[in-house]
């Protein structure tokens, strides 16, 4: 059963998907508004670019690796980005980015999930956007993040996943931002490390 999370809600993943974790999948998903036409008739849907990215820090809270769309792949293979979706078109998850927390790095402390609307335009633009990990072993959804809290800003700090005790855990930030990549974001994300 998945988890709703709430802004700052923290989770043990293991807890939730009721077993120890060893790979999971991202995914981030979203619709573009349509505009209305002239009395309700031939409206549009503007194209929006929204990115996901995980940016790696170590134990010294200093960028350790970037996987975004510039970059599919970690450089140790652990973090795999699925590809960048520019249209937000179709069901279900736009991007993925798949985590093989066997493998990351023990250097590693935490991967912070960031989603920027690269083409510029604000979240009041997008409707039905989520954020979701998923237990890639089986496929289930182990928790939800709702983003669709519409505004003017470009950008969310979504999430953080981190070692605690042996085991990972989810840090729901939920922190709206403004940029057109994660980098726009790295002064909000520092206070959250």
């Amino acid at each position: 059963m998945s988890v709703n999370l709430s802004k700052g809600q923290k989770i043990s993943l293991d807890k939730e998907a009721g077993a120890t974790l060893t790979r999971i999948t991202m995914g981030l998903g979203w619709d573009t508004v349509k505009s209305k036409g002239f009395f309700g008739f031939g409206g549009k849907t503007e194209a929006v670019d929204l990115d996901a990215s995980c940016v790696l820090f170590d134990e010294s809270n200093k960028t350790a690796d970037i996987v975004w769309f510039r970059q599919l792949k970690s450089r140790d293979g652990s973090i795999v980005h699925t590809g960048d979706n520019r249209t937000g078109a179709g069901d279900g998850d736009d991007e993925q980015i798949n985590v093989d927390l066997t493998e990351v790095p023990a250097t590693v402390k935490s991967l912070v999930f960031t989603v920027n609307s690269f083409t510029g335009q604000s979240f009041s633009q997008v409707e039905n956007a989520y954020c979701r990990i998923l237990n890639a072993g089986d496929g289930k959804e182990i928790a939800r993040f709702n983003l669709s809290v519409q505004g003017e800003h470009t950008a969310q700090i979504m999430a953080k996943l981190y070692r605690h005790n042996g085991e990972w855990k989810m840090h729901a930030i939920g922190e709206n931002g403004n940029g057109r990549t994660f980098d726009d974001l790295m002064p909000q994300i520092t206070p959250h490390l």
